[in-house]
């Protein structure tokens, strides 16, 4: 008689496993691509949305605000990864963390350095808590509602902190939009330079670059659309906008269709 079959006869549960799958797609160049472009479109779009809506920045972001909650809630209800959701949701948390930052600096008057400071402090809190709770921050596990909650929270606060940060450093050292794009993506070369090159750590290499793939997509973005007198290209936010939402749309169907992004499921033992 096997051991297994003697645990049944003693009444013991039988130990089995179960399938979990990723909520979140894995980490190529796609991810990337599609990140920096909704990026990209967060900034125009929430400039095209406070401009031509007549709602104000607070109507705007309310609205945005209900729209992404009503996201994530599909989003926390699928079993597995699905491209079109969960890039819609990364689209409309670009374009909230973006007005959560504008309200605090245009409404309420907070300092960009204070604003920054403060978003750095929160993230670096969701982190710690993640950590404490989960004792993992990689994205490669993102396979239980709670660990999903840390990871929608941490992005919605990376993307205030990229918005603060890029601001603050755009105003203060006065780059020009071209210029502090080139800044940023070197800086971003600089992290994956200290990722391959020189072992820094998988986990901190991925969000400090998802932190500055931010600022670094809101200097493009301005550098399009804002006019020419103001430094930028003067495609306006409604083309640039339009454009880019084109582009991920097409890149989400084609990953859609090919699944390339899609993690592999993992056996955990059950209950």
């Amino acid at each position: 008689m096997t051991s297994e079959t003697s645990l049944a006869h003693a009444g013991a549960p039988i130990p089995s496993s179960r399938s979990r799958w990723n909520k979140v797609p894995e980490v190529t160049v796609y991810f990337w691509v599609i990140k920096v472009l909704c990026t990209i479109v967060g900034e125009t779009a929430a400039d095209l949305l406070n401009e031509k809506a007549g709602l104000g920045l607070t109507g705007v972001s309310l609205l945005m605000s209900a729209l992404l909650a009503v996201v994530l809630v599909v989003q926390f209800r699928t079993k597995a990864y699905r491209a079109g959701v969960y890039w819609l949701a990364v689209a409309l948390i670009s374009v909230v963390g973006t007005l959560i930052s504008d309200n605090l600096t245009d409404n309420l008057g907070v300092p960009l350095e204070t604003s920054t400071a403060v978003f750095a402090i929160v993230l670096a809190i969701v982190f710690a808590v993640w950590y404490r709770r989960e004792r993992t921050l990689s994205i490669h596990s993102i396979d239980t509602g709670r660990r999903e909650a840390f990871y929608w929270l941490a992005v919605l606060f990376t993307f205030a902190l990229g918005t603060a940060a890029g601001d603050l450093v755009s105003e203060r050292m006065n780059l020009g939009y071209w210029l502090a794009a080139v800044l940023f993506a070197l800086a971003i070369a600089a992290v994956g330079i200290a990722h391959f090159a020189l072992g820094l750590d998988a986990v901190w290499s991925f969000w400090i670059a998802y932190i500055l793939t931010r600022p670094l997509g809101a200097s493009i973005g301005d550098y399009l659309s804002q006019p020419a007198g103001d430094g930028g290209l003067g495609l306006g936010t409604v083309v640039t906008s339009v454009l880019f939402l084109t582009v991920i749309l097409g890149l989400v169907v084609f990953l859609s269709v090919t699944r390339k992004d899609v993690t592999e499921q993992r056996a955990v033992p059950a209950a």
